[in-house]
């Protein structure tokens, strides 16, 4: 009977309720004690005490709220002091949920970082194309590294879409369902296009460092574009014509089960709705991340034996480690999202990947420097 939007799950499904005849009781100087007893494993983490708050209006349901309640954990007993008379019970956390604040805080952390990334994207692209001058014909290898600045361009877009449509995605979820299934299709494009440049780069520096002989590709930008632009685009689009409840309004759950405007909005954001297309894309990634991988310690086996070699090597070492960690391997954390390491692993994971496109354009500025500074002192001499 007492169930609300959430489906929240109370503890041996017990409902308590204590009421005097004379009306409403609130804000008792001494709480009334209930007792809830269990024979699970319950602490502050996972148990909290509420109780039932009727719906403002007629057919709006209630939602459980532990204000002006507190909860004590003893051995096989929890203990629930109120400072009023209502319906009670002890709402059960499911395990590895967020707590609001912790939710609060990653939302402010991710919305800082993708805005800081997307002012520095925009700024990187601008510069690259304000130095990007034509070039006569070259040899193929030259011309692989020619393509590099170009590679890097299109990562750079990549990710300057996929942060402004993921700062687009919490306030359009306010909007209506049309507008909100088009944002969620745009953050899932522009998610799987950004994995797809980084398999580019990490494809790209395979052909730098690794394959020394037959390295030419005929129209070899363009078929990456077609592999990182192209196919994601094609499959985002055939699903949202064919299937677009696949989009819409999703819902991070906490471990308040009960209604607060404020953590509502924090909380709902326009992505998938659909589990096969999320077990998909974490699939897609999945693969992805393992390439670049792979990739990431052959090329760090050749530079370790190269750096034996010549002791000059250090700042390309540097360079390549720090291109391809910054362009898809932090990612991985992802996949460590259980027990212990669920709330580090998130913030971690946050702060790394939402700050991404900052970093790669501090790369960018860096590498770009130095290669400005080594053409001047070639010309000097």
């Amino acid at each position: 009977l007492l169930q609300d939007a959430h489906n929240s799950s109370v503890l041996n499904n017990d409902v308590v309720g204590a009421f005097l005849q004379s009306g409403h009781v609130a804000g008792l100087s001494r709480p009334v004690k209930i007792q809830f007893w269990h024979d699970m494993v319950l602490d502050a983490s996972n148990a909290t005490c509420v109780f039932w708050q009727p719906g403002a209006g007629a057919g709006s349901t209630g939602s459980w709220s532990e204000k002006g309640c507190k909860t004590l954990h003893e051995k096989g007993t929890v203990i629930c002091h109120c400072d009023h008379l209502t319906y009670f019970a002890v709402l059960l956390v499911p395990v590895g949920t967020l707590s609001p604040a912790q939710l609060a805080s990653l939302t402010h952390i991710t919305t800082v970082g993708c805005s800081l990334s997307a002012a520095a994207t925009l700024c990187t692209l601008l510069l690259c194309c304000f130095y990007s001058t034509p070039r006569s014909p070259l040899p193929c290898r030259q011309r692989l590294r020619d393509n590099t600045t170009r590679i890097h361009m299109h990562l750079l877009t990549a990710l300057l879409l996929l942060n402004c449509s993921f700062l687009l995605s919490t306030p359009m979820a306010t909007s209506t369902v049309g507008l909100c299934q088009v944002t969620a299709a745009l953050l899932h494009a522009s998610l799987l296009c950004a994995l797809a440049w980084m398999a580019a780069e990490a494809f790209h520096l395979l052909l730098l460092l690794i394959k020394v002989y037959n390295i030419y590709i005929q129209h070899y930008l363009l078929k990456l574009c077609f592999f990182t632009w192209g196919l994601p685009v094609l499959a985002v689009a055939a699903v949202f014509v064919f299937k677009t409840d696949t989009y819409g309004y999703h819902t991070i759950s906490t471990s308040e089960g009960y209604r607060n405007v404020t953590m509502e909005s924090l909380s709902t954001r326009c992505w998938l709705t659909s589990p096969p297309a999320h077990y998909a894309t974490v699939c897609y990634a999945g693969l992805i991340l393992l390439f670049n991988t792979l990739v990431l310690g052959r090329v760090g086996m050749i530079l370790w034996r190269i750096r034996q070699q010549n002791g000059q090597a250090r700042k390309d070492w540097a360079t390549v480690l720090g291109l391809t960690c910054l362009l898809g391997t932090t990612w991985g954390l992802g996949f460590f999202s259980f027990g212990v390491f669920l709330i580090p692993q998130l913030y971690l994971f946050t702060i790394l990947n939402s700050l991404q496109g900052f970093f790669v354009c501090l790369w960018y500025i860096t590498v770009h420097c130095r290669s400005k500074l080594g053409s001047i002192s070639n010309t000097s001499r």
